[in-house]
């Protein structure tokens, strides 16, 4: 009997470690090194635990083992995992590979054949503790002592480092963990900033081959008062970017609440990334989630609770996310983070690292010219009765090899704009602020404006915001982005419909609305309209013909919408900072 009653417990246990106690997603929490040592003492283990578990579910815990060249010894490890376990909690291991975080997060010189040693023994020392671990998202390199400048010889720096820490991934981390333990799982995580990876050594055209797992940093923070400026929708985006360099293959995302000074943005923060359908979500780290000063409902893990019970009420609706196929080659930067600005301004966006022959239409940032047969491939589009979107900055490096296609010239003068006219707009619109755009010319007849911009007092002369240009059976359009990427905020109404008629023009629902309210979408007729304006606003919603009504899939209520040239437009009101999750039905 008491056998019988053992081995229930034991399955039991099991099943809650295996995660499930919500319906969509797991929940984990990482515990830095600092924390992972104080679970020495058994009543600041059981006092955080009881906050943070009577908040939220639980499924896993990382717990780290090195940091800032902390590491922790093998009698706390195992008490915290045995108390862990006790808890029905799935337990993983953690490497931080720093030398100093607080010295502007100073990385491990990979040259150094003691630092080279040290990791390799941290490595192997988690490896046989756990079955899974992770690598923070400091394993890159920004070392540049003496003993480096040799090593790297007459390569770039970039060349160098996606170089060294191909190989640091391999013979440092992954071969050495499975070495000691062939049931070992590595998982490197990525942090936000990937259009600056490269630089580093974070090598996503290989890493993600030989790591078991990815996992994705989705923290944005504050977009103004953060030195990345990342916009909110990046959260989204990027969690989207990574599944596609791996598919399936994309463990987590990762969010803590380091500078969310606007109300609201951490819980933001989580449900985005929610949205982007992550398997596993980690909150950073165990000892800021429980803080005893803070008021209760303020806690972040009391916020998280309350995201994740409404979340996981309606994800399961949702299907596979789409978005507008923007190419991004590896190891490419310019016009960097564009697709969050885009996706900011209501167009669903789907980085991928491959060419999207596939996609009817496809945009192409300046990040496209590291691709030396991108021009090739856009004829191949046209040719093929699909379109493409070029950026300004695209035109810029490429007018040259684009002049076969049509012939363009990017001046690289600047210039002033506050009134847009086109066809599309019904007339003429205005900003309530200057925006710098860059002068693009074109040959009458040969190429169209679609939106143009009036660029003198007297309104007599202009540039292009959107341009369309006819090549074999597709058309090639120009979007014009502004000095200042924030400033497609400031495009007027009109501008905006006219940019998420061309580019998102192939799927079932688009958003007439202003800027800052942003769309996510899914392939099963259900979509989530989210706003991040400071104020309540309307927003009109555009959905094919065939849908006459739509469902608040949170709420019940129903929207009726009324036919319009083609389409169905709908109308929702959203105060600051929510969203709105809808089914749409015949």
């Amino acid at each position: 009997m008491c056998r019988i009653l053992l081995a229930a417990v034991l399955v039991a246990s099991a099943a809650l470690a295996s995660g499930n106690n919500y319906k969509n997603f797991d929940v984990a929490v990482y515990s830095r090194v600092y924390e992972t040592k104080q679970m020495k003492d058994p009543a600041w283990l059981e006092s955080h635990w009881e906050a943070i578990s009577r908040n939220m579910k639980v499924d896993k815990i990382y717990l780290e083992t090195h940091r800032d060249m902390v590491v922790v010894d093998q009698e706390t490890l195992d008490q915290a995992k045995k108390f862990f376990a006790g808890k029905g909690v799935k337990v993983s291991g953690g490497i931080t590979a720093t030398i100093n975080e607080r010295n502007l997060f100073e990385t491990y010189c990979y040259a150094d054949p003691v630092l080279r040693q040290k990791l390799k023994e941290v490595v192997e020392f988690t490896a046989r503790n756990f079955d899974e671990i992770i690598l923070d998202d400091f394993f890159f390199t920004d070392c540049k002592s003496d003993s480096e400048i040799q090593a790297k010889g007459d390569r770039s720096w970039t060349a160098y480092r996606l170089a060294q820490m191909d190989e640091a991934g391999r013979e440092l981390a992954v071969n050495p963990a499975k070495a000691v333990n062939p049931k070992v799982r590595v998982i490197i995580k990525y942090p936000n900033w990937y259009d600056h990876f490269q630089f580093m050594g974070f090598n996503l055209e290989t890493e993600p081959k030989y790591f078991d797992k990815i996992y994705t940093g989705t923290e944005t923070r504050d977009p103004a008062g953060s030195n990345q400026h990342l916009q909110q929708y990046h959260g989204y985006s990027v969690f989207r970017y990574f599944e596609n360099l791996k598919p399936g293959g994309n463990a987590g995302g990762w969010v803590d609440q380091g500078g969310s000074r606007i109300p609201g943005r951490y819980a933001e923060q989580l449900w985005l990334t929610l949205f982007a359908k992550a398997p596993e979500i980690t909150l950073f780290n165990i000892g800021t989630l429980y803080q005893p000063a803070t008021p209760p409902e303020a806690q972040a893990a009391h916020i998280a609770g309350e995201v994740f019970a409404k979340v996981d009420g309606f994800l399961g609706e949702l299907g596979r996310p789409l978005g507008v196929k923007s190419y991004k080659p590896f190891h490419s930067s310019g016009e960097d983070f564009l697709p969050s600005y885009l996706g900011m301004i209501g167009i669903p966006m789907d980085i991928v690292p491959e060419f999207p022959a596939d996609a009817r239409t496809v945009l192409l940032t300046e990040q496209a010219k590291f691709d030396p047969e991108i021009v090739s491939k856009i004829k191949q589009q046209l040719v093929s009765g699909k379109d493409v979107v070029i950026t300004s900055g695209l035109l810029k490096a490429l007018q040259k090899s684009l002049a076969d296609i049509v012939e363009l010239e990017y001046t690289g003068q600047t210039v002033s704009t506050r009134e847009f006219q086109g066809f599309r707009l019904g007339g003429a619109a205005k900003s309530e602020s200057d925006i710098l755009i860059p002068e693009i010319r074109y040959a009458t007849n040969d190429a169209w404006e679609i939106v143009g911009a009036l660029t003198s007092p007297t309104k007599t002369s202009g540039t292009p915001v959107l341009l369309s240009a006819k090549y074999s059976k597709g058309v090639l359009y120009v979007l014009t982005i502004p000095q200042a990427m924030g400033d497609l905020y400031s495009y007027p109404a009109g501008v905006l419909k006219a940019i998420r008629e061309v580019l998102a023009k192939d799927m079932y629902v688009r958003l007439d609305a202003p800027s800052r309210v942003s769309l996510f979408v899914y392939d099963n007729d259900r979509f989530i309209v989210e706003s991040f304006q400071e104020n309540p606003v309307e927003a009109r919603i555009v959905t094919d013909k065939r849908i006459t009504k739509l469902r608040d899939v949170v709420s019940g209520a129903e929207l009726s919408g009324e036919p319009q040239a083609g389409a169905t437009v709908f109308t929702t009101n959203l105060e600051r900072g929510s969203y709105r999750v809808f089914a749409a039905f015949k």
